[in-house]
């Protein structure tokens, strides 16, 4: 049952209307439950009941939300955070192919090392669930050492060598992905999904401020101690450079995220939220340009990513920009932009979606090209995988929209969004511990 029809079942049951209004709260759905409340009022604004509950959330809402933000705590977990991954950027740290070192540990583990850190944050501030916590953080370190036994089995060294290079960015997806299951537990509808992805994009465009502030005050340090003619050691370089880095996933989750409410619940129309939203939808149009002219020069080099294996990864790292882009710019809140900006963001999002699938498909057939004439190998295997990913996900995009209309394609959109959230998890899965054995 819907929450319109919840709502007009209470229509004359005061405390039966008070008690779906916070099971809502509960289900992390409380925006669901306005919206539904919203169109009852609407349709019948003389009902005192719905009068009542229309000005009690609008003054609700007016108010500004105090928000306790635990410094003390994000401060020491950020603090062991960097001195851990400080600790294991030492060359005593390596992993090795062939006897030789090949990759720095700490670019391996760093992202589930910091999973682990803001679970223990998320849990302190206000979560709960420190069991839940403790066992993701517990399974985030058994995905994370997996391959640091698995990468030996390979038969091949420069397979090992390219399965070890994919593991950074999927073990980061992974790392994420435990955060996720644990700020998700029983809040899985797809709106609170949805917000989830937005609260994670403006924590990875924070944390990307806080790298440049970073890497602006080291250079600052390092120039001010070589002007005296002083080198500073490689210990004291580490801990500036990954004592540093480890500071900036705690502390850009506790700046962005408020632990104590649901996802959908999170504050969405101040501060760098708005500026990041109305970032990604400006990006919009410029993206729709910059397409619609590549796609013209298409004709003239047709055969490029046939043979050269350097541009189907630019087009995989351009699929993926563009998903991120599309989740950016749609709105969760669209009732609060204008009518003519809702229609024109939906058309602007429909287009870029279906010239990026033009494209994406493309570079599949060129992908399957080289597959069928080289035969498969670890980095086709694991491209195709996440091109067929993100391509559903698009062409799901465009159906649902054809269905949707001016009031219900942003919650399409974010439905969308929100059930490739699993998908994604389980073809990392899938790349971390299936490639080992498939490629032995």
């Amino acid at each position: 049952m819907s929450y319109l029809d919840r709502i007009r079942a209470a229509h004359a049951d005061p405390e039966l209307l008070e008690q779906t209004y916070r099971s809502a709260v509960q289900q992390g759905e409380r925006e669901a439950f306005i919206r539904a409340l919203e169109d009852a009022y609407a349709a019948t604004p003389n009902h005192l009941l719905y009068g009542a509950w229309h000005y009690r959330l609008a003054y609700e809402l007016a108010r500004p939300a105090r928000r306790v933000v635990p410094w003390l705590a994000a401060v020491a977990l950020a603090v062991v955070n960097g001195l851990v991954l400080w600790w294991l950027s030492s060359e005593r740290f390596m992993v090795q192919v062939e006897g030789s070192d090949y990759l720095p540990l700490v670019l391996l583990v760093w992202a589930p090392i910091s999973a682990i850190s803001v679970l223990a944050l998320l849990s302190r501030s206000g979560a709960g669930q420190p069991w839940r916590a403790t066992g993701l953080g517990v399974a985030a370190a058994a995905v994370a050492a997996y391959p640091l036994w698995a990468y030996a089995f390979i038969g091949d060294v420069a397979l090992q060598r390219h399965y070890l290079e994919q593991m950074i960015p999927h073990l980061a997806l992974l790392a994420w992905a435990s955060v996720g299951l644990f700020v998700l537990h029983g809040r899985s509808a797809p709106l609170n999904r949805f917000a989830f992805l937005i609260k994670s994009l403006e924590i990875f465009i924070t944390a990307g401020l806080f790298a440049i502030a970073g890497g602006v005050f080291v250079a600052i340090t390092v120039g001010l101690f070589e002007a005296l003619s002083i080198t500073l050691s490689d210990v004291v370089m580490r801990l500036l450079i990954f004592g540093g880095a480890g500071l900036i996933p705690v502390l850009a989750t506790t700046l962005i995220y408020d632990a104590n409410i649901a996802p959908s619940a999170q504050s969405f129309e101040d501060g760098l939220s708005r500026v990041i939203a109305a970032l990604m939808r400006a990006l919009l149009p410029l993206t729709l340009v910059v397409l619609v002219i590549y796609l013209g020069f298409i004709p003239f080099r047709f055969w490029e990513p046939f043979q050269n294996r350097d541009v189907l990864i630019v087009y995989n790292a351009m699929l993926f920009a563009v998903i991120a882009l599309l989740v950016g710019a749609t709105p969760i809140q669209p009732e609060q932009l204008a009518p003519a900006l809702r229609v024109w963001l939906r058309r602007g999002l429909v287009a870029v979606a279906a010239l990026a699938i033009v494209v994406s498909l493309y570079a599949l057939a060129a992908i399957g090209y080289r597959t069928w004439e080289g035969g498969i190998t670890l980095n086709r295997l694991t491209i195709i995988g996440w091109n067929v990913i993100n391509v559903g996900i698009l062409v799901r995009l465009l159906l649902h929209q054809r269905r949707a209309n001016l009031s219900t394609w942003a919650r399409e959109m974010q439905a969308t969004f929100a059930a490739g959230m699993p998908v994604y998890a389980v073809w990392a899965l899938f790349v971390v511990f299936a490639t080992p054995w498939l490629f032995r």
